[in-house]
């Protein structure tokens, strides 16, 4: 089991179509402090490929993705610029 990351909020948008999945990731993300670490909860296909790619494209670190093993993923970002 990989280690647990800490995070300082989470956002579920598995209920949610691109490009409304990284719109609301992005609102979150953006009420964090540098340095704080953003938990999101989206679904497999277009959410996975898109946001942690729009993620890194603004210069956040995507810490990790992980496969719940359900169709749905969970993807740490630490924000490093407003």
């Amino acid at each position: 089991m990989a280690e647990e990351i800490k995070f300082d909020d989470s956002i579920d948008i598995t209920d949610v179509t691109c490009p409304i999945t990284f719109v609301k990731a992005k609102v979150s993300l953006e009420e964090l402090e540098l340095g704080q670490v953003l938990k999101i909860h989206l679904n497999q296909g277009e959410p996975l490929q898109n946001v942690p790619r729009s993620f890194r494209d603004e210069g956040q670190e995507v810490l990790r993705i992980d496969d719940l093993g359900d169709g749905t993923h969970e993807v740490y970002v630490k924000k490093l610029v407003e």
